[in-house]
């Protein structure tokens, strides 16, 4: 839990819990014999608590209390020190993949709130096969006592039944070959009633609104005859792997039909049926691109009649990637000026964070963006790895200095030139772009102080020597004082003589030559 400040966590301010699993005796026997070792027993004291405030044959969400409850129940005491004791608690099942936190911003009381979201302890298998979870229990209890308690999980097969597995054959039978769904009519009764009952959030939907693409909608697109067909199958449980994909549809605007496309290329998936986030991202900007050169916009879907919305703050939980991050105010930037009628200074910084970068390059134009602006911050994207935050405040950047009415255009060069000074510096958060502009801003501003200075030294300078004599011979300047152009009669008549002598003297030159 990153706490700036303890005045920011008191027994005052409100939090809730939500969870979407129940614990079973293999959950329960895990977390007294193996996490418990690693974080300690008051941690996981505080673990079931919260799981407690759910009723355990229900998931969802609990009642939002004041922390004042926390602080009660497990004893202790509300002041500095008890503060950094339950952070600290808290901290240790955050670690260890049990626990997060989400801070709330709630702008009508000027204060935050807190959610603690539960995830399930890991099974035998998972945990032993984490690497380093598995180091940290052998440091915390030894070598030795870590084989013997993994033994303890598990009963082993029958003699006769290990000996040889060669001849194994799965003769199970698929759900297609028993059932058969009617998917011509879609029930939109049923889907809407379930939406509204929902008392947990839907993997993979979005804060402002917008519905997110669920199963559903991709497998009913499907083809059924293609090779990729078995891993998008598994994506119905799979809620992670849901999200990677929602967010690459909400980056790149893509329906359902796309995503449908997309997913039954070669590529996509490993052998495993894991997603490859970059072939997708690849694939999905290769469509994105295409539709901004034939300049059109997307259909969105018609037919959806399922709007759900979350209530978090943060776009993303353990089922959207990347998940939806706070900005601390110290770390606040200006809002430019043609936001200043839309948005506060709130929502344009957690916008400049959150939002994808294509997203946030629509809000700069009234129209469509330049396609080579656009090529520009793509290649940024997939060729130098920044992240979309940093991206982000690279463009508030290069947007802010274009428009303060300076010299400077922009161009390729110009971004790219910002980019790389980003990726030398290693600037990868957003605390550490938005520390980059500032001292860019800085140095831009004494440089602009000392080069207006030095100019007017220039012009004040007179390049002299030692000794008081100008280093070039000063010449002088014939000035105009009217008489220039009057010529006496005895001057006019001087000169027609002289051009006359000298005419004559060239016609004699010209006859004597041979």
């Amino acid at each position: 839990m990153r706490m700036s400040h303890l005045h920011h966590f008191t027994e005052h301010h409100r939090y809730c819990v939500s969870r979407e699993f129940g614990l079973s005796s293999v959950d329960g026997r895990m977390l007294s014999s193996v996490y418990q070792p690693m974080v300690g027993a008051f941690a996981v004291s505080l673990y079931r608590l919260l799981f407690e405030h759910i009723p355990a044959e229900a998931i969802g969400y609990s009642p939002v209390e004041q922390q004042r409850r926390l602080f009660m129940t497990l004893g202790v005491e509300p002041n500095e020190k008890g503060r950094k004791y339950l952070v600290d608690q808290a901290s240790r099942l955050e670690a260890v993949g049990l626990m997060q936190t989400c801070r709330i911003y709630v702008a009508e009381t000027d204060d935050y709130m807190y959610e603690y979201e539960l995830l399930p302890p890991l099974s035998p298998a998972d945990f032993f096969a984490t690497q380093h979870l598995t180091l940290l229990l052998r440091d915390k209890i030894g070598k030795f006592a870590v084989l013997s308690l993994r033994e303890q999980f598990w009963n082993r097969e029958p003699e006769e039944w290990s000996r040889r597995s060669i001849g194994k054959e799965n003769i199970s039978l698929p759900f297609y070959d028993i059932f058969q769904l009617n998917t011509h009519v879609i029930d939109y009764e049923l889907e809407q009633a379930l939406a509204e009952v929902a008392s947990v959030r839907q993997p993979g939907m979005r804060e402002a609104g917008e519905p997110a693409i669920g199963y559903s909608d991709i497998i009913l697109r499907f083809p059924r005859e293609s090779v990729n067909r078995v891993h998008v199958e598994k994506l119905r449980f799979d809620h992670t792997q849901m999200g990677l994909i929602n967010y690459v549809a909400h980056k790149y605007e893509l329906s359902p039909q796309d995503l449908s496309r997309l997913l039954d290329e070669d590529g996509v998936f490993t052998p495993d049926g894991e997603v490859i986030l970059d072939a997708l991202q690849y694939k999905a900007s290769q469509h994105f691109r295409q539709d901004l050169k034939r300049q059109e916009k997307r259909e969105i879907a018609a037919a959806k009649v399922i709007s759900l919305r979350s209530a978090s703050a943060e776009e993303g939980d353990d089922s959207i990637a990347p998940p939806e991050q706070s900005v601390e105010m110290e770390y606040y930037v200006e809002v430019p000026p043609q936001f200043l009628s839309k948005c506060d200074i709130h929502q344009y910084n957690m916008m400049l964070r959150n939002e994808p970068y294509t997203r946030l390059l629509q809000t700069f134009f009234p129209g469509s963006v330049p396609s080579q602006l656009m090529d520009t911050f793509e290649k940024i994207d997939l060729n130098y790895k920044l992240s979309g935050e940093v991206i982000n405040v690279l463009i508030h950047y290069v947007m802010t200095m274009v428009a303060s009415g300076g010299d400077q255009r922009m161009n390729r060069n110009f971004v790219e030139a910002i980019a790389s000074n980003m990726l030398v510096k290693q600037v990868n958060t957003y605390e550490k772009a938005v520390r980059y502009i500032r001292d860019q801003t800085k140095v831009k501003g004494k440089g602009t102080a000392s080069g207006a200075a030095g100019s007017t030294g220039a012009r004040q300078r007179s390049y002299t020597k030692s000794g008081g004599r100008s280093a070039k011979p000063e010449i002088p300047i014939v000035l105009d004082d009217g008489s220039a152009g009057t010529v006496s009669d005895e001057e006019f008549a001087a000169a027609m003589r002289k051009a006359a002598d000298i005419k004559a003297s060239k016609k004699k030159g010209v006859s004597k030559t041979p």
